[in-house]
């Protein structure tokens, strides 16, 4: 593949999810086809509708400082580690603070310190509320976490767009690059609010799975017997690098992302419109520089709703068609909602690398109206030169990525085109 200065390289990879503390358990559950699924057993939840979710396999506050852990809200502590694993990962780029951007994105920032603190308010007044609440409740919290942790001055960006966050902060890291603003931005989606608030409005709503007595059989993306998503917590980053910055330090990287895709739908606060599906996944593709044809690989969004699992079958295959290998790894975490584009994208990137898409969880039978190659039973093998991943949100947020094989670009033997 050829290679240009302003390309831009994913180098490094950072998780924390209901499958694994970081990357690497991950993605190996991923492939083993494990459920992070598991009942609430706190008395909160006793009378609630809902009583399943997708809960961090890793306590964050067993790996952070216990004073710091202690004034940050819990989506701040895993974007924080989960940016540290990916900093890591990359081997730590000696990049000018000016020339390193942050982007994390969010759906509900420090919910869960807005609901907890409000109780303390209304419980024990106001000389019991943290004063560090106001710091733990903001969406961009998290994005500030990690460029104080980084030294990153070249800018904090938080994209709050609903599912779509993760990914739309990926996309917006990628624009900085191509603009020449940044050499290197860390960028992804962080999510922590399991609290009886939202699991009672997305059962209000008939959006959630109420299969409480079969968590692991809950989520069930493309499968006949889906009843609604389930809610998950996690983070996911990704670090993102001028390929003649990469070049320059002899980075190896994982994947190139190759282009981008952002719409809007204009159409409904929580139904998908196809259209806005298909603008994104075309405009992604003429990013990129490729055809339909090209794409092996669809990493889907399918959170395992009725309607939202249809619509987004008939986009992948007006968009790109019905060739591609098709996932679903929600099967498995359970809907990261704001870190969910994150963590698919890093799914789809290590499918590119490694060239092995995992199967969809509990598709027992598949949607008639699901005309698509989705891999069920075992992972699929196969060289994957070119994968595309959706998330959309409610709202009508649209984004979807493309990333491309890094064959031959490997470290101290490469050199970008001018």
């Amino acid at each position: 593949m050829n290679v240009r200065d302003k390309d831009v390289l994913i180098t490094g990879l950072g998780a924390t999810t209901p499958l694994g503390g970081d990357v690497a358990t991950t993605w190996q559950a991923m492939l083993r086809g494990e459920s992070g699924i598991r009942a609430i057993e706190e008395d909160w939840a006793a009378a609630l509708p809902v009583r399943i979710a997708g809960r961090l396999r890793q306590e964050p506050g067993d790996l952070l400082d216990r004073v710091q852990a202690r004034r940050m809200d819990r989506c701040e502590q895993i974007a924080l580690l989960a940016a540290r694993e990916a900093w890591a990962d990359a081997e730590r780029p000696d990049v000018e603070p000016e020339r390193l951007a942050v982007v994390i994105g969010t759906g509900t920032g420090g919910a869960l310190t807005l609901l907890g603190q409000d109780d303390v308010l209304e419980t024990s007044g106001v000389r019991k509320v943290s004063p560090h609440t106001v710091p733990m409740l903001m969406a961009n919290g998290p994005a500030a976490w990690v460029s104080i942790d980084l030294g990153a001055r070249g800018g904090a960006h938080t994209p709050v767009s609903a599912c779509a966050s993760g990914a739309e902060a990926i996309a917006q890291g990628m624009d900085l690059i191509r603009l020449g603003r940044a050499d290197v931005v860390v960028a992804g989606g962080t999510e922590a609010c399991l609290h009886p608030l939202p699991l009672a409005g997305f059962a209000q709503a008939k959006a959630h799975s109420t299969r409480n007595d079969d968590p692991a059989g809950a989520s069930r993306p493309f499968d006949t017997g889906r009843d609604g998503f389930v809610i998950g917590e996690g983070a996911g980053v990704v670090v993102l690098e001028r390929a003649g910055f990469a070049a320059a330090r002899g980075a190896r990287p994982y994947a190139v992302l190759a282009g981008a895709g952002v719409t809007s739908d204009a159409h409904h606060i929580t139904a998908a419109h196809p259209a806005g599906q298909v603008r994104a996944m075309r405009m992604a593709l003429d990013a990129a520089g490729l055809a339909p044809a090209d794409i092996a690989h669809v990493h889907a969004h399918a959170t395992s709703t009725q309607l939202g699992d249809r619509v987004e079958a008939g986009s992948v295959a007006e968009a790109v068609g019905t060739h591609p290998v098709v996932t679903a790894t929600k099967s498995m975490t359970g809907h990261l909602f704001g870190a969910a584009g994150a963590v698919g994208a890093i799914a789809a990137i290590l499918a590119v690398r490694h060239g092995v898409v995992p199967a969809v969880r509990n598709l027992d039978t598949l949607d008639p109206e699901v005309r698509l190659d989705v891999v069920t039973g075992a992972p699929r093998q196969g060289r994957v030169a070119a994968a595309l991943a959706n998330s959309f949100g409610f709202g009508g947020h649209n984004a979807s990525l493309v990333f491309t094989t890094a064959y031959g670009v490997s470290a101290k033997s490469w050199k970008p085109e001018p």
